[in-house]
């Protein structure tokens, strides 16, 4: 049983289609069973699928990235459950057409039973005052709110909204999900292409795939640019090729080869060249992404990380060097600042390398997650009022600057981590010396330990 039988009473008939509607908006899934990607919302038993199935349509959120289906999976659950779609943009509406919308809904709930999606495009776009107006509404079930946004909401939609919506990430598609949607595109004679009757080159729709970097729509701006360029060349028998497709969108292909190198594969050779120290290699993958048209800032993020994940306490001003960087492409710009990342790429890659810090803190992380969260110390604990003080807070403690070694004999971890080990410096840079320091910082506690263990019981 598909999609549609299962969620709908019977076949649809589809809508009429204008002639000059462009491609994206032809081809468009008009139901669940046309939707391609989005699997972990979409399958049978995932929270989507399950609430389409069983009507119970919470408020919504969707987020990810331009091309997606946010609007198409919008417009199918309003299908699917029988509702009225009411669309609009926080780019060109403000609460006035909400207002219009909302009384809307409030008739046709009162006067046909008729629910409403309210479907807002881009809605991190609406201030807090324009957000606000969707609350008590959603609260009523006046409507059923689902906005679409390619921000994080946690920054961009305001708490009490959220605390009434489920939000759901909507993945960019794959390349192998973007050449389906393109074939469906060249085979449909009633919506897509197929009455022109293309021949298409082998390469071509994974070269167009590789360009929409998971954007379906952009996909299919760019095949439906290239197939009409490929018209005017032969009405008859229109050849579509990859020389077509980059003259098309006028863009080449040269720094990318026949495999479809992402921008990942890049970013791994760039950061595993800078971890093994070759300085020519990681120069090399640095230039082949920012020449590829790879955003600098993104580069630049990466290679703070690098200094914190892979150079670390080996050398401590890698990090500020980093953010010097990145501070000045920012203040420079394209394309004099890329020399900015050039230098720091080539230092990141000369300078010693460890990962001690990294890894000291992802031990930490897993006896968070896994072990019991022992209170603080009780000698730990400041004790600003009386009681605090009857019950024992800050009792005990050693103030370090006052002992002899700058070392009090005072346990810092909780009772069920007593002596955890997490920092193991390694013998590079200057770790080499923080070693030193905690070998020493070692022999001081014990010599306290035993110093105290000797003393007699009050």
């Amino acid at each position: 049983m598909d999609n549609a039988t299962l969620f709908g009473p019977g076949e649809r008939q589809p809508d009429e289609t204008p002639v000059n509607q462009p491609l994206a908006d032809r081809i468009r899934p008009r139901t669940l069973a046309e939707v391609v990607g989005q699997k972990h919302l979409l399958e049978k038993g995932k929270f989507l699928y399950e609430a389409i199935r069983s009507d119970e349509i919470p408020s919504l959120i969707l987020w990810g990235p331009p091309g997606v289906g946010k609007t198409t999976l919008a417009k199918i659950i309003a299908e699917e459950s029988q509702s009225s779609f009411e669309a609009i943009s926080a780019v060109l509406s403000g609460v006035k057409e909400v207002k219009k919308v909302i009384d809307q809904a409030k008739y046709d709930l009162k006067a046909f039973g008729r629910r409403t999606i309210m479907f807002v495009d881009e809605i991190h776009r609406f201030n807090k005052a324009q957000q606000d107006a969707f609350l008590p509404h959603v609260e009523d079930g006046t409507i059923t709110l689902i906005g679409a946004t390619t921000e994080n909401p946690s920054f961009e939609v305001i708490s009490p909204l959220l605390s009434r919506s489920r939000v759901l990430v909507l993945n960019a598609l794959s390349d192998s999900d973007v050449i389906e949607i393109l074939g469906r595109a060249l085979a449909s004679t009633d919506r897509g292409l197929g009455t022109w009757q293309i021949e298409v080159d082998e390469g071509v729709l994974e070269q167009i795939a590789l360009y929409a970097n998971g954007d379906a729509r952009s996909a299919l701006n760019s095949l439906e640019i290239a197939a009409q360029l490929a018209r005017q060349l032969n009405r008859e028998a229109p050849h579509l090729t990859v020389e077509l497709v980059e003259q098309a969108l006028q863009q080449k292909t040269l720094l990318y080869d026949k495999t479809g190198e992402e921008h990942y594969n890049l970013i791994s050779a760039l950061h595993k060249s800078l971890r093994n120290s070759d300085v020519d290699a990681s120069l090399y993958w640095l230039g082949r992404m920012l020449e590829a048209g790879e955003d600098p800032m993104y580069v630049a993020r990466r290679l703070v990380r690098f200094a914190s994940e892979d150079v670390g306490l080996a050398d401590p001003k890698a990090l500020g060097f980093a953010v010097d960087a990145m501070r000045a492409f920012h203040f420079i710009g394209l394309p004099e600042g890329k020399l900015a990342l050039a230098q720091i790429t080539a230092y990141l890659a000369m300078v010693p390398k460890s990962n001690a810090l990294y890894t000291a803190y992802g031990s930490v992380c897993a006896d968070v997650e896994k072990t019991r969260s022992d209170p603080v110390p009780l000698a730990l604990r400041n004790a600003p009022t009386r009681l605090m003080k009857d019950l024992g807070y800050s009792e005990g403690y050693r103030y370090a600057h006052q002992e002899e070694a700058g070392v009090a004999d005072l346990e810092c971890l909780p009772e069920n981590l007593r002596g955890r080990c997490y920092y193991h410096p390694k013998q590079q840079g200057v770790e080499k010396a923080f070693k030193e320091r905690l070998v020493e910082l070692e022999r001081l506690r014990k010599e306290l330990r035993k110093s105290s263990s000797k003393k007699p019981e009050k």
